[in-house]
């Protein structure tokens, strides 16, 4: 491919518009009632309080079209856009809005995201087969920032200077991954604090939004903890957390003889970061323990270990003062009180990595800066960067199969981000988008799903 002869530019057309898509993601939004839940639940203050409802929708829109930053949301000024949406605001508007935001305002933020993707599922097949099997996955990641001007930034987990965001995701085996709560922490927080109440509120939102069936929390060793597993037994779900190599758990797999053992093969390898390798086969078994047993006794957990182990191909990486048994295999232990056989239970905790698939989609998008140097306004912005993502999933979920399970980032350069010239036909603005666009079917899908006429009631 090579640029043809005699090409020349200018920027003087007023009638195009980038990202085309935002038209149906929008009217998608608005029958789901964002402008609405943001008029009846953000009470903002002062003149940063002034139009919220058109406020935060616009800094939602720039999030989906691929906004990272306040500045970024000048996108939505250019050619066209004026025409094609009411009310454009400027992005020092948009930052002047971010900075009036106190905690509680975070707090109203949740509560209009929860509502929202309740409405979403309702109206959309984003939870498809949850009424029978739904997972809830918890993780956090360290948001690096720079310099001295950012409020709660510090060195955590990670040694990386920045604020740790955690997150809370609905999936099912159907259906791709959602985020039902988030809560942004300081950089040096520990990774379960906060988490409990976060999980609490993610099963909330999770019932409402049609997990009515069996639903498993899923969560590292990070959040190997007695009031994670309570809050989850709370909300009347499962749990399935990976268990810490804690004295207790040692004894517990040495405890288990070789005849207990099962051989199984991974259909795809899986990568173990302490080997350094691929590993395609493995041994499972199991053994019911009891955990947090420096507690009193109310506060004791029995349950299940699961244990799979392979091989140590390198004997140097063993810590000092371990036995033979854990200097011939490494092991990987997981702490649930699942009903389901031994291997499928091992298998389904597995599936927790998808979460990290929703952190990745995040960086890579509205979530690749905190913009501002306020915690609560980087707070509001997470929770406008889930806003955004839910809303790019529904929209991928009626565009076609193959968008419903696609990463964001292929929904936003497939359906979001398309170049289209406004013209204006019978009193009615029609979109001209190029010819031969090879994403044509599923685009026009999504934009007669949400800009079309609404469908006949249901009495």
């Amino acid at each position: 491919m090579q640029v043809s002869h005699g090409v020349s530019a200018v920027f003087d057309d007023p009638n195009l518009v980038s990202a085309a898509g935002l038209a149906p993601v929008l009217a998608l939004a608005e029958r789901a009632g964002l402008h609405r839940l943001v008029t009846e639940h953000l009470t903002v203050a002062g003149s940063a309080g002034a139009n919220t409802a058109i406020k935060i929708p616009a800094l939602v829109a720039g999030m989906v079209a691929g906004a990272d930053s306040i500045a970024d949301m000048d996108l939505l000024r250019h050619g066209g856009m004026g025409r094609l949406f009411s009310e454009v605001r400027a992005p020092t508007t948009l930052g002047t809005c971010l900075r009036g935001f106190r905690f509680g305002h975070v707090r109203q933020l949740d509560a209009i995201a929860s509502r929202l993707l309740v409405a979403l599922a309702g109206a959309v097949p984003l939870l498809a087969g949850a009424g029978t099997v739904a997972y809830l996955d918890l993780d956090d990641t360290m948001r690096e920032t720079h310099g001295y001007a950012k409020q709660g930034a510090g060195y955590g987990y990670s040694k990386v200077k920045g604020l740790n965001a955690l997150l809370a995701t609905v999936s099912t085996p159907c259906s791709a991954p959602v985020i039902a709560a988030t809560r942004l922490r300081k950089g040096s927080v520990h990774s379960f604090r906060g988490a409990p109440r976060l999980i609490t509120d993610a099963l909330v939102t999770a019932r409402k939004a049609g997990a009515t069936g069996t639903v498993t929390m899923r969560a590292d060793s990070a959040y190997y903890n007695r009031h994670v597993v309570a809050a989850a037994r709370r909300g009347g779900a499962h749990f399935s957390i990976t268990a810490r190599m804690d004295p207790a758990v040692r004894r517990a797999i040495a405890s288990i003889g070789e005849d207990a053992w099962v051989t199984i093969k991974y259909s795809n390898a899986i990568w173990d970061d302490e080997e350094g390798r691929w590993i395609s086969d493995a041994e499972v078994a199991e053994v019911p323990v009891t955990a947090f047993t420096s507690r009193r006794k109310a506060e004791h957990v029995t349950a299940r270990l699961i244990v799979r182990r392979v091989k140590r191909l390198n004997p140097a990486s063993v810590p000092a003062g371990q036995g033979e048994l854990f200097a011939a295999w490494r092991h990987h232990a997981v702490f649930t009180d699942s009903p389901l056989p031994m291997l499928e239970a091992e298998t389904i905790h597995r599936g927790h990595a998808i979460v990290e698939q929703v952190i990745a989609d995040l960086k890579g998008g509205p979530l690749a800066h905190l913009p501002s140097g306020r915690f609560a306004a980087n707070s509001a912005w997470l929770v406008l960067a889930a806003i955004a993502f839910n809303l790019t999933r529904a929209a991928g979920a009626l565009a076609s199969t193959f968008h419903a399970k696609a990463t964001t980032a292929t929904i936003r350069a497939q359906l979001i981000t398309v170049p289209a010239r406004i013209a204006r036909s019978a009193r009615r603005l029609r979109l001209h988008l190029p010819r031969s666009w090879p994403w044509q079917t599923a685009w026009l899908q999504l934009f007669t799903s949400t800009c079309g006429p609404p469908g006949a009631a249901v009495s």
